[in-house]
């Protein structure tokens, strides 16, 4: 499923050729980049025997999932700076060592509250995959001389896509074979094999003496503060809850005044400020995956609740969702045409959510799995679209991290459908709350066509010249 990359020129044993992205560096960008989507999904089928096990409520082992949103969103444009300043191996090897660690520590908890602290650490030690791939995609591009990454960024979005398909029924059969805890233990071989490919592909950085800025720890602190705050309430918003917000927008002021005055900022927001386009980038794919999620989490709710489908039924109804996502992925993903893509990606999922509103208790099995190979298209298309946006736009030093940041907007649009399933089910997923998701939904995506119309830049969005940056950093 994986779109085949091209090769210019041999890669030798004595380094990959001058003029062709490195081959060797694919193994380990997109095996990395797999741990979080597969953890993300894999644990949705062993909530259930997780409470059991421990004798807890849905409102406690929810907090399986929601941990991980919580340390990935902030781990991953943290550890993305970290990765601009050090270079892509270091946080490579010591993520996915991580990822390993928290691998055994679930394997072994005694407790919930020991199992939630291994899906944190899983939350970071996934973290840093996807900004490494990143910056070594910008490096390869600044080496040869070829700014060409559609094959490169198709690959990371399509392996992801897949794994994020699979990952439920693969954590089913590892708790059917060895039980709820092997979906903890299957990350102690998947870390040992990124591990082992990062240290024997992934290249040293070496920066000149004198060439490294701080590394700006209060800077980091008060952007989680703003970040964690916010998605705390996100996650259970209610009047009672007020100070969350509150909490969220002091420390986001701090933040910017600090980030204003230190020398090497965490987040430069002068350069961010001034770079509307990439602001406009991090909107879309805000809005994109609201849509997104809110569609998946409330569909598959009311497929069980209003229309009366079994689990294994409203499952095998999704998988066109997924069939369309990954073949549009993979069929349109050597094309860039950002603009194209989300314009398209919009228009189709105004049309998707127009549908729903026609659906009820009553429709028939055809129709379900239709609309679900509908809304799969501009899955397909927007994430790709933003991901190459943000490529394009982001400054090249600070590649990582603005990568992590993409990520970071997109939990935060999980976070934010999550809220609206709740907000719209607040009994139970009846065709009356689908219909009023689906309004939601259609004014979110309506908006996303609005930001891409406006977005003159995305018409002007074009390769850069990598020449004039290869020097920036020695590999």
């Amino acid at each position: 499923m994986i779109p085949r990359l091209s090769r210019r020129g041999p890669a030798t044993a004595a380094g990959p050729a001058p003029d062709a992205f490195d081959r060797r560096l694919i193994a380990p960008m997109v095996l990395g980049s797999v741990l979080n989507p597969i953890n993300s999904s894999m644990i949705a089928v062993a909530l259930v025997p997780i409470g059991i096990a421990f004798g807890a409520p849905p409102s406690q082992t929810v907090w399986l999932v929601s941990a991980l949103y919580l340390a990935t969103a902030v781990g991953q444009p943290v550890i993305g700076r970290l990765v601009d300043m050090y270079g892509p191996r270091r946080l490579y090897l010591a993520g996915t060592g991580l990822v390993g660690v928290a691998g055994l520590l679930g394997a072994l908890a005694p407790t919930l509250g020991t199992l939630i602290a291994a899906r944190v650490l899983l939350g970071f030690g996934t973290s840093a995959a996807y900004p490494a791939a990143m910056q070594l995609t910008r490096s390869e591009a600044e080496r040869t001389g070829r700014d060409s990454p559609a094959g490169v960024l198709t690959a990371l979005a399509v392996a992801a896509q897949t794994v994020a398909v699979v990952g439920p029924t693969l954590g089913g059969i590892l708790i059917g074979l060895k039980g709820w805890r092997a979906v903890f233990t299957v990350n102690v071989p998947l870390a040992a094999a990124c591990l082992v490919l990062g240290a024997l592909r992934l290249p040293r950085t070496r920066r000149p003496a004198g060439d490294r800025p701080g590394v700006d720890p209060p800077g980091m602190v008060l952007f989680a503060v703003t970040l964690i705050a916010l998605m705390l309430f996100l996650m259970d918003p209610g009047a009672e809850r007020w100070y969350l917000p509150v909490l969220s927008a002091v420390a986001a002021v701090a933040f910017v005044a600090r980030e204003l005055r230190v020398p090497n900022p965490f987040v430069d927001v002068r350069v961010l400020g001034g770079n509307l386009p990439l602001i406009a980038t991090y909107l879309r794919q805000f809005l994109g995956y609201t849509t997104s999620y809110a569609y998946l989490y409330g569909f598959t709710l009311w497929l069980e609740e209003g229309r009366g489908l079994t689990t294994s039924t409203a499952g095998l109804v999704l998988l066109p969702l997924s069939a369309s996502a990954l073949a549009v992925s993979t069929l349109t993903g050597r094309r860039e045409a950002v603009r194209s893509k989300l314009i398209v990606g919009s228009l189709v999922q105004i049309t998707g959510c127009a549908a729903l509103l026609l659906v009820g208790s009553g429709s028939a099995l055809w129709v379900l799995l239709l609309t679900g190979a509908v809304m799969g298209v501009p899955q397909g298309l927007i994430g790709l679209a933003n991901q190459t946006a943000l490529y394009r736009q982001a400054e090249p030093a600070r590649i990582a991290s603005a990568a992590g940041l993409l990520r970071t907007f997109m939990y935060l649009g999980a976070l934010g459908a999550s809220a609206a399933d709740a907000a719209f089910f607040s009994q139970r997923a009846d065709t009356t709350g689908l219909h009023d998701l689906a309004l939601f939904m259609l004014c979110g995506s309506v908006l996303l066509l609005v930001a891409t119309l406006a977005d003159r830049s995305l018409s002007t969005l074009t390769p850069r010249d990598t020449r004039n940056t290869r020097n920036t950093r020695k590999v």
